[in-house]
C-alpha cells in the first residue's frame, strides 16, 4: 500500500493512525501492570489517616491541583529543588491521583515536613504573610469550618474497595480503624485536615532513603 493511497483516503488514514496509537499504548502501558514497583507501595507508605483523608478531599474540593503538581520528574533541576523524583509506588493509595499538570505554584510532592504546621496555617489563611510575592488566594474559611465526622467511615470503606481493586500488596483499613475514625476528627477544622494532608506528602521516600 503506497503513501499516496493512504493520504488520499481519509477514512483509511484515520483507521491506521488509531491502530498505530493503540498498539503503541498497549506496548507502553500493559507491562506496567505486571511490574511490582508500579503496583506495590514503597516501604513505609500507609493509607491516609482519617484526618489526612479529609484533608485530601479538601485539597481536591478547593482545586489546589490546578496550580500545584505532585510529580517530580527525574531531571536534575527538579530533584535539586524538590528532592527525590517521584516513583509509582508512592501513589498506590491515591484515588484520584493528584499529579496535576501545571505549576503556577511549586510542586508539593515532597512538601511534607519542609515547613512547620504554623507556617502552613499562616500561609493558607493569607499567603502573602509569609511569601509577599505569592499570587495564591487565601483560604481563611478553612480555619472556621469544622469537619463533619459523619461521612469518614463511608469514605474509608470506599477507599478499601478502590485499594483492593488496584493494589494487591496494599494494606486496607481495619474495622477497628474505621470504627475509631470519627473520634479522630472531633473538634478538628478543615484547615487542620489540609495541613495534615500536606505534612504527609512525600515522607515515605524520605523515610526509606
Amino acid at each position: 500500500m503506497s503513501h499516496e493511497v493512504v493520504e488520499k483516503n481519509v477514512g483509511l488514514l484515520a483507521v491506521l493512525i488509531f491502530l498505530v496509537v493503540s498498539i503503541g499504548g498497549l506496548v507502553e502501558i500493559v507491562p506496567l501492570f505486571f511490574v511490582k514497583s508500579t503496583t506495590e507501595p514503597v516501604e513505609g507508605l500507609e493509607p491516609y489517616s482519617p484526618l489526612r483523608l479529609e484533608g485530601r478531599d479538601i485539597y481536591v474540593r478547593e482545586g489546589c491541583y490546578v496550580c500545584h503538581s505532585q510529580m517530580i520528574r527525574p531531571f536534575r533541576a527538579e530533584t535539586e529543588r524538590y528532592g527525590h523524583y517521584s516513583v509509582a509506588g508512592e501513589f498506590v493509595y491515591d484515588h484520584p491521583f493528584q499529579w496535576g499538570s501545571k505549576r503556577t505554584g511549586p510542586d508539593l510532592a515532597r512538601v511534607g515536613g519542609r515547613y512547620s504546621d504554623e507556617w502552613h496555617r499562616v500561609h493558607l489563611i493569607n499567603p502573602r504573610d509569609v511569601v509577599p510575592e505569592s499570587v495564591m488566594p487565601g483560604y481563611p474559611w478553612l480555619a472556621e469550618n469544622k469537619l463533619d465526622p459523619g461521612l469518614i467511615q463511608k469514605k474509608m470503606r470506599v477507599m478499601n474497595t478502590l485499594i483492593a481493586a488496584t493494589c494487591n500488596g496494599c494494606r486496607t483499613y481495619t474495622e477497628e480503624e474505621i470504627a475509631n475514625a470519627p473520634k479522630q476528627l472531633e473538634g478538628k477544622t478543615e484547615l487542620d485536615a489540609l495541613i495534615a494532608y500536606l505534612q504527609g506528602l512525600g515522607t515515605a521516600i524520605k523515610t526509606r532513603r
